[in-house]
């Protein structure tokens, strides 16, 4: 018998793996230690390469501090402007933007990096 092909919905896990486990920091290698798996098989997983058995994903859910149901709920990641979210997440550069962007403290200078943005995005 010929083994499964991934659909949409295991890309779509994959990317909310991912999605959370940039969301409070951890590594691949390191979601990959607690559960007992190579940082290769992490890739796969949030890649959507490989299928995420229901028994991994609780195990998945558990360590990211999520309940089961974040990767299923269609509210999440189904809108256009999600979906720009997950392909910027697979820049080179976005996680150490988002990381920088956090440690500034004051509002308004984050409000002012935001308008500048805006602005060279119109470019």
């Amino acid at each position: 018998m010929p083994g499964r092909r991934s659909s949409s919905l295991d890309h779509e896990i994959g990317r909310r793996v991912k999605l959370r486990r940039l969301d409070i920091g951890l590594s691949q290698t390191d979601l990959a230690n607690a559960l007992g798996l190579t940082f290769q098989q992490v890739q796969k997983y949030e890649k959507g390469a490989n299928r995420i058995s229901a028994g991994r994903l609780k195990d998945i859910a558990r360590k990211l501090q999520v309940p089961m149901s974040y990767f299923y709920d269609e509210a999440v990641g189904s809108s256009p402007q999600s979906q720009s979210a997950f392909k910027f997440l697979d820049s080179a550069y976005s996680l150490r933007l988002m990381r920088s962007f956090a440690r500034i403290k004051d509002r308004q200078v984050q409000q002012r990096i935001v308008e500048i943005v805006e602005r060279l995005a119109k470019c």
